[in-house]
C-alpha cells in the first residue's frame, strides 16, 4: 500500500535511503559523505510530496517529488530497502508518481539518477538529457526526463 508520509517517518525514510544506496556497494567513506544528502528532513516532508510504500505494517520504500515548477516535476528521491529491490516495489512507487504528477498538472519528470539505476529508469521510458557534477569531485550524475502521456 502507498500513503502519504507523516513527519514521523523522517527517520525511517532516511535509513531507508542509506541501505538502499549501499546496496550498490559503495564504500562506507563514500556512503558516510552522502548521509546529509541522503537525510529526509521534517521540513521535507512538509513541502515536497513524499509517499511511502508500506508492506506488513513496515515502510520498505519511499519517493519524493519537488513542487512542480511550470509543467515540470523533479522526483528528488526513490528508495525501496535493499530486500525488496526487484521485486516491482520501485516501479510501483513510480507509477505511483507518475499519476502525482499529472494529478498536479505535470507532464514531464526529472531526475539525477544515481548511475547504477539509470536502466531502470531507461526501463520506464526515461532518457538521458546530461549531467550534473555531484558533491564529489570529478563525479557526474546523469540528468534524466520522462514525458508523460
Amino acid at each position: 500500500m502507498i500513503d502519504i508520509a507523516v513527519v514521523s517517518d523522517a527517520i525511517k525514510l532516511t535509513e531507508i535511503a542509506l541501505k538502499s544506496k549501499s546496496y550498490w556497494g559503495y564504500s562506507d567513506e563514500l556512503l558516510k559523505s552522502w548521509t546529509h544528502d541522503l537525510t529526509v528532513s521534517e521540513k521535507m516532508i512538509q513541502e515536497m510530496i513524499v509517499c511511502k510504500f508500506i508492506s506488513d505494517d513496515k515502510i520498505i520504500g519511499f519517493y519524493i517529488l519537488n513542487q512542480p515548477k511550470q509543467k515540470s516535476i523533479e522526483l528528488e528521491f526513490l528508495f525501496v530497502l535493499p530486500s525488496f529491490i526487484g521485486k516491482g516495489i520501485g516501479n510501483q512507487l513510480l507509477q505511483h508518481a507518475f499519476i502525482k504528477s499529472k494529478k498536479l498538472n505535470c507532464n514531464r519528470v526529472t531526475l539525477l539518477a544515481d548511475p547504477h539505476a539509470v536502466s531502470f529508469y531507461e526501463s520506464k521510458g526515461f532518457i538521458i538529457i546530461g549531467k550534473k557534477e555531484s558533491a564529489i569531485v570529478g563525479r557526474f550524475l546523469p540528468l534524466l526526463q520522462k514525458d508523460l502521456e
